[in-house]
């Protein structure tokens, strides 16, 4: 039954119902006056009655209604409150979850089956997605690997040449820039597929955050950037060393590439009560309010002018993403344009 006659049905209860109300107040009245004209009594002047009408019936029959049609709009709305709750339950990461139907086979019931036959035609376009993302990648490492092979083999040459053997260089590099994008695409297509197994052991994360600054201390001095650790406690969690490492790697590798000369860039490792807190603060460009909510996204540049200048591909903040909500933490960046720029990740321990 369609929502429509279904209202009407009801509502056209609650008036029946007000009606016969009505009718046994008027013939109660009628039936109270034509006895007093039998016993030659005085009737009730009209004011008074219609005051009794409006008591006794314009009362009751109006609470009858507004009670009436609020659970009427309440029971006729509630599908509708499913339905928005169960759809703001659906993300990217449960694609495969669908809205539950009424089975009344009316408009909402519609709706629903439309919006689930919408969903899975999203979840089979992400899937090929993910397959075309990880077939291609497997099918671009053979021959990116070759082509550096070969040129690493050319630039050993004797016969080459100073501007050969630059030229050679340069295009490893290029080769080894695309070798790290297809590494990254394929692990986040894998994770996206669920593929990606997570070790789930003891890590001393003070102790990779120590190893971390000594490597950023090197990363750091192109750029004669100043890298400082400011506290470092001493911290055991549950996960998987090896992306953990992978974390910390892409966070401060990020501070130092996107700072200034002779800037700074600052690490901090919190012990709190049930909680892990990373903080990695550097004074670069900073990011503008608006493009803050884009940063997790897969090869967004908040900078594209100057990121031109920086090697990258858009990726190592996505990863970075992935791996804290592996671990069932969470990552936020705060950022100050031209000040401070802040990523905190916080995880259980």
């Amino acid at each position: 039954m369609r929502i429509r006659s279904r209202l009407t049905l009801w509502y056209g209860g609650i008036l029946l119902v007000s009606l016969a109300v009505m009718a046994g107040v008027l013939h109660y009245e009628w039936v109270e006056q034509q006895r007093l004209r039998e016993e030659n009594k005085e009737p009730e002047p009209a004011w008074e009655e219609v005051s009794e009408i409006l008591l006794f019936y314009g009362v009751p029959t109006a609470l009858l209604l507004l009670v009436g049609g609020w659970l009427l709009l309440r029971k006729s709305l509630a599908p509708v409150t499913a339905l928005t709750q169960a759809a703001e339950r659906i993300h990217l990461d449960n694609l495969k979850e669908r809205l539950p139907r009424t089975g009344n086979r009316d408009e909402l019931d519609r709706l629903t089956e439309v919006f689930n036959a919408m969903m899975a035609r999203l979840e089979d376009s992400f899937s090929r997605v993910r397959e075309f993302t990880l077939h291609a990648s497997h099918e671009l490492k053979t021959p990116l690997t070759l082509m550096q092979g070969e040129l690493e083999t050319a630039l050993r040459d004797d016969v080459c040449t100073p501007a050969q053997r630059e030229l050679f260089a340069s295009q490893i590099d290029e080769i080894q820039r695309l070798a790290k994008i297809v590494d990254g695409l394929t692990l986040l297509a894998k994770a996206d597929a669920g593929q990606v197994t997570l070790a789930h052991e003891p890590v001393r994360l003070d102790e990779l955050v120590r190893e971390s600054f000594a490597d950023a201390q090197i990363l750091a001095q192109p750029g004669t950037v100043n890298v400082e650790l400011t506290a470092c406690d001493e911290v055991l969690v549950l996960g998987d060393r090896h992306r953990l490492r992978q974390l910390l790697l892409n966070l401060t590798e990020n501070a130092i590439k996107y700072n200034q000369p002779q800037g700074s860039v600052t690490i901090a490792l919190n012990r709190n009560n049930g909680t892990t807190d990373l903080v990695i603060s550097n004074t670069g460009l900073g990011i503008a309010p608006e493009k803050l909510p884009r940063v997790f996204d897969r090869f967004y540049r908040c900078d594209p002018a100057h990121s031109k200048e920086v090697e990258g591909c858009g990726l190592g903040l996505s990863i970075a993403q992935w791996i804290v909500h592996a671990h069932g933490g969470s990552i936020a960046i705060v950022s100050e344009p031209d000040a401070l720029t802040r990523v905190t990740v916080r995880l259980p321990h």
